[in-house]
């Protein structure tokens, strides 16, 4: 059965059911509550475990775990904007979301899926936390103790939103858009053909006259 003149036989690159994007949509959400759950989990253990208490040595001279409530951004920085900061985390997380539907390209989905769940986690400390609603100081506890002195303390959040901000950044070198495209590829032009069944060579022969 042929189909309508002017209709694809293939899914529409647009349309939002098709596998690819059906697996990309998948993938980040997959990252975005794996990370967020790894981060909320670790702190909900390390205010049981760590606050108050001296800091535990897990690998010597490499990693320690060290309490600190955190009223700035990642790795202690812009400590006096703690509400400029939720507003930006807030934001990210809106447009991250807004963009997630365009993605076909694993890459990005991992990337922005990181990116949400570091977002999201930090923000659910300063919106849930003390001293106040919007002021809320994120919870760090991840130490490089012979790092400079200036290495603050850290948490998982922290990574997943450096991370992401590694592959957002590899990626845009690479020049790889949401959808999976590179630029500068263009799709395929068109066949020049005027024929649109394809047929070439075909000549419609003239009627034979009518021999009687």
């Amino acid at each position: 059965m042929q189909a309508t003149r002017g209709t694809s036989l293939t899914p529409s690159n647009d349309d939002p059911t098709t596998p690819s994007r059906r697996r990309r949509l998948g993938l980040f959400v997959a990252v975005a509550v794996i990370g967020y759950l790894t981060d909320v989990i670790t702190k909900i253990i390390a205010v049981a475990r760590l606050e108050g208490a001296d800091s535990v040595v897990v690998i010597p001279h490499v990693l320690h775990l060290t309490f600190v409530r955190n009223p700035g951004a990642a790795f202690g920085m812009a400590t006096g904007f703690t509400i400029v900061l939720t507003l930006i985390a807030a934001t990210v997380c809106v447009v991250v979301i807004r963009m997630a539907p365009r993605l076909r390209d694993p890459g990005w989905a991992v990337g922005l899926g990181l990116l949400l769940a570091g977002a999201l986690g930090n923000l659910t400390d300063r919106i849930f936390r003390d001293p106040a609603p919007l002021r809320g100081h994120v919870v760090d506890f991840l130490q490089f103790p012979d790092w400079p002195p200036s290495w603050p303390v850290f948490n998982i959040a922290d990574v997943m939103i450096n991370l992401a901000a590694v592959i957002i950044v590899i990626q845009t070198v690479r020049g790889v858009g949401l959808d999976g495209t590179r630029a500068g590829r263009h799709e395929a032009e068109p066949s020049s053909d005027p024929d649109p069944s394809g047929a070439r060579g075909e000549v419609d022969e003239p009627d034979e006259p009518d021999q009687r």
